[in-house]
């Protein structure tokens, strides 16, 4: 059992999962599934401050701070015991353009040529960690969700701007692959 918990489930199983959520959500307290909103609520719980944007009764959105708690818990769970121990493997095209960009550190997920303290206050760092990290926080706030809540929540409820959202996230994601990350690994 344990052994299974390891390895990568199949598409179908982990996809089937996830999309479970969005009915059981709705049938157990007619709650939408995303966690985008998730900072929002945090801060209109711990900010006294009198700002409008954070003057709502956050208390009905409490569960959804309970379901980011379990999300941090259950990542650092499979982190800590149910991680694969071996170096995660690339396909080989991939390692050798990576490599032919100086990105030699292919067994993790955080290539530390990139992400490392010593990055971060250099250019490629200052774009990847402070306005990457910028546009995603705007990009989620200005598209109303992030791609979970538009891709599984909004399109699973067959909402227009949930669709327009997505499309708009792959054609990012995709411009982002091919045309922008080769000019950032090259700085």
């Amino acid at each position: 059992m344990l052994e299974t918990i390891k390895e990568p489930w199949p598409w179908y199983v982990a996809g089937a999962l996830i999309g479970l959520t969005v009915p059981y959500l709705l049938l157990v307290g007619n709650k939408s599934f995303g966690i985008s909103s998730s900072l929002r609520h945090l801060c209109a719980a711990c900010l006294p401050a009198n700002i409008s944007f954070f003057k709502y009764d956050w208390k009905k959105e409490a569960w959804n701070l309970f379901f980011v708690g379990g999300i941090a818990v259950g990542a650092f769970i499979a982190a800590q015991f149910l991680s694969d121990p071996n170096p995660m493997v690339l396909a080989e095209p991939t390692a050798e353009y990576l490599a032919s960009k100086g990105i030699t550190d292919t067994g993790h997920l955080l290539p530390a040529e990139i992400f490392s303290w010593d990055q971060l206050f250099t250019l490629r760092g200052l774009i990847f960690f402070v306005f990457g990290g910028f546009l995603v926080g705007f990009g989620t706030r200005y598209a109303g969700g992030c791609t979970s809540g538009h891709a599984i929540m909004g399109l699973s409820s067959m909402q227009w701007p949930s669709l327009v959202a997505t499309v708009m996230f792959m054609v990012g994601g995709i411009t982002m692959t091919w045309f922008i990350l080769p000019l950032l690994l090259s700085l």
